[in-house]
């Protein structure tokens, strides 16, 4: 019986009257071809669209490398003294580190 014939042989079994009709989060409760259980409603930021924490530092650590190897580069054309191209080599590194080790962790 597929989902379509179901629904047509309940709504002549309840007379198709609007009441007994499921709708909503209840009809995922009684709809037995569904494959996943109900979830409750998500808490206010918590839904799909939410950004978390780690995005927004991962989000950040990617604008430092991209910057940092940007400037590096406008450093490199304009000759600039070794110091500035280390400063701006170090924060690349320690920023695509951090960015390395992250990725790391959230494989376990």
């Amino acid at each position: 019986m597929t989902y379509q014939d179901h629904r047509e042989h309940r709504d002549h079994q309840y007379g198709g009257h609007q009441e007994h009709r499921d709708h909503g989060a209840d009809r995922d409760h009684r709809d037995p071809y569904r494959l996943v259980t109900p979830q409750a409603a998500p808490a206010p930021g918590d839904g799909p669209g939410a950004v978390s924490r780690g995005d927004v530092l991962r989000t950040l650590l990617w604008t430092v490398v991209v910057l940092s190897v940007v400037a590096n580069t406008a450093l490199s054309f304009t000759g600039a003294a070794t110091p500035l191209h280390l400063a701006t080599g170090l924060v690349t590194v320690l920023a695509a580190g951090t960015l390395v080790v992250r990725a790391l962790r959230g494989r376990r």
